[in-house]
């Protein structure tokens, strides 16, 4: 008899590669849609699609099948312009808290929830899941919905209401990637990148991020947190094999912090006049800027996690977005 799983956010980046993984491993999959979000990555994948919103609690109700295995809770809002936090708002705690909800009624046996290695914070020092979190970028509304839906997540472990688990990945790159570091290689592609973010991260796979889900759902601790990280790049460094790969000239130096700071400020100022969102927002601008390392260690020992070179990662990704005619 095989495992259900119930899945949100699975016509996303890394939703999808996570259907695709359950599908090959036997799972029944059930996957929560918005009516406007588009099928296209889901294929041919035999999957239930349920049509509902992780902010309409009867939706979720309606959809999630009575004592599923699994929930995997992966959708979340990305927003870094804060004309749309909000929004974003709903999506990351009050979807978290409802899809929570519906897990604990409908006896679901693990809550496996997707989260990010930004929720410590931007900090000097390599981070762990013992790490202490730094609350100075809570003014980023990412970061702060995804500290506190992961809290609830937690709250929830502690006291008993559900067996839970989160993972943490990094920078996530490979097939599927249609509006991430895709837009990036994009425009190094066509010749428009303005520069390069003076900041860099950990990068990982997201066919191992998907795989890490899983192990999670069979091997994760209850009420843990797993850091997924991988290769450690600076984003000049990631530019530069992409800019090798796609056969174009990129930057040879960093965009120093302080100007990045100052176009994010002026395309946010003139934003209010024009209402469309700007190219790079404030927020945006604290992200790149500044380098978050993680060990990803724990991953490894106790959910099998591997990470891969980061430029198999940023060619994959590349020649899969020319297969899709995105380049």
């Amino acid at each position: 008899m095989s495992l259900t799983a119930f899945v949100t956010g699975a016509t996303g980046f890394v939703g999808s590669r996570l259907a695709t993984e359950l599908c090959s491993q036997g799972w029944a999959v059930h996957v929560l849609a918005r009516p406007s979000s588009s099928l296209q990555d889901l294929g041919e994948l035999p999957v239930v699609v349920h049509r509902g919103d992780v902010v309409d609690a009867a939706s979720i109700a309606a959809a999630l099948p009575e004592n599923s295995d699994a929930v995997f809770h992966v959708a979340a809002s990305t927003n870094l312009w804060s004309r749309k936090n909000p929004d974003q708002t709903r999506v990351n705690i009050e979807g978290t808290r409802n899809m929570l909800d519906a897990a604990v009624a409908g006896g679901v046996r693990r809550f496996v929830h997707t989260s990010s290695f930004v929720t410590w914070g931007f900090q000097d020092t390599v981070i762990n899941e013992d790490s202490p979190r730094t609350d100075r970028f809570d003014w980023i509304n990412y970061v702060r919905t995804k500290h506190e839906s992961e809290q609830h997540v937690l709250d929830a472990a502690r006291d008993g209401r559900i067996d839970a688990v989160i993972l943490n990945p990094g920078n996530v790159l490979g097939p599927g990637d249609r509006h991430n570091w895709s837009r990036l290689f994009r425009l190094i592609q066509q010749g428009k990148l303005p520069g390069a973010p003076p900041g860099g991260g950990n990068f990982c796979d997201v066919g191992e991020v998907a795989r890490a889900h899983v192990r999670a759902w069979h091997d994760g601790g209850t009420g843990q947190r797993y850091l997924l990280g991988g290769e450690f790049a600076s984003y000049l460094e990631a530019i530069r094999i992409a800019g090798e790969i796609l056969d174009r000239r990129v930057p040879s130096r960093a965009t120093p912090a302080w100007l990045l700071n100052a176009i994010a400020r002026l395309s946010a100022a003139l934003a209010t006049f024009t209402g469309r969102e700007p190219d790079i927002t404030p927020e945006g601008a604290a992200i790149v800027k500044h380098t978050i390392r993680c060990d990803s260690s724990k991953a490894e020992r106790e959910l099998g996690y591997r990470s891969a070179p980061l430029h198999e990662m940023i060619h994959d990704t590349i020649e899969w977005m020319c297969e899709q005619g995105l380049l």
